[in-house]
């Protein structure tokens, strides 16, 4: 009895380090970006930094507002793309389908969600650009290369689609039996029983996936930087090209490092990257606790 006292304290002991080991780690990568951006921020502003778009390093001129505002565009059309369809396949999949196209749907989503993401921007650069800027662009009546935010957007919903229906699926799927017979016990169709219970069940889920797909996507390098244009404007459109800050870093990190402060720039975008990332997580987080609450 006294040995397996041990054995538990011994146990609880080694989980509890490496909880506090995952927090020390963030707190070491946070601190170590904040020390090796701080040429940049005693040579220039913070404000200066992060609302001029003049970036000209040869200049010293680092701005970051086209990149960060890249960022949040591309993000942010890439989920209003794979969102609803994510979902809405997803109650498919749970609430309409048979059991013999679930069986064929789900190997087919884990093999696109572990595909490299080189390879979803060479279909990018193979499929999307030449539709937009043959097809989409003149009938709008824009002429464009078709390495847009447009492109970026397709290519990124595609990536954190598998990831969303995957995830929704488990949270549609462990929402009690016992509820939707109710519903429908009550004379509720079977679509009133999905929208007014399953997903009223399964909210905080869905959006603590959401926000651990935004996550992903905000930090997609490779995909987006093949497709996206990579030039330093504030886009207009969908059709504009934009640089995001995983591109920046990617594309330059390693290249003209001994100009002045050019590497600390790069680690302040990385620093950037790494605030935005952890400041949506955490108000996600809140807004979950305030849902949990009412």
């Amino acid at each position: 009895m006294k040995y397996r006292i041990i054995k538990d304290k011994v146990a609880g002991g080694v989980m509890t380090f490496f909880t506090l080991l995952s927090l020390i780690l963030l707190v070491a990568m946070a601190v170590g970006l904040w020390l090796k951006s701080a040429d940049i921020l005693e040579e220039h502003s913070m404000w200066n930094l992060l609302t001029a778009s003049e970036w000209k390093p040869m200049r010293n001129q680092f701005g970051f507002l086209a990149f960060i505002s890249g960022t949040f565009y591309v993000t942010g059309v890439a989920t209003v793309i794979a969102l609803p369809t994510s979902l809405l396949m997803a109650i498919f999949l749970t609430e309409y389908s048979r059991s013999t196209v679930r069986r064929y749907i789900y190997p087919l989503l884990d093999i696109l969600a572990s595909l490299p993401s080189v390879i979803f921007g060479v279909w990018g650069t193979l499929v999307i650009v030449p539709i937009v800027s043959d097809i989409i662009g003149p009938a709008v009546g824009t002429a464009t290369s078709g390495y847009t935010l447009l492109s970026g957007a397709v290519v990124l919903s595609v990536m954190i689609l598998p990831l969303l229906v995957s995830l929704f699926i488990e949270i549609l799927g462990n929402v009690e039996i016992d509820l939707r017979e109710a519903s429908l016990a009550l004379g509720a169709t079977r679509w009133q029983t999905t929208k007014h219970v399953v997903l009223k069940k399964g909210l905080p889920g869905i959006i603590a996936s959401t926000v651990l797909a935004i996550s992903r996507a905000l930090g997609e390098t490779i995909a987006v930087l093949m497709v996206c244009g990579n030039l330093i404007i504030i886009p207009d459109s969908l059709l504009d090209a934009c640089y995001p800050i995983p591109a920046l870093i990617a594309n330059n990190y390693g290249e003209m490092l001994s100009l002045p402060l050019y590497e600390s720039a790069l680690m302040f975008a990385a620093f950037i990257l790494f605030f935005i990332v952890l400041v949506f997580n955490l108000g996600a987080r809140l807004y979950l606790k305030t849902i949990k609450t009412e």
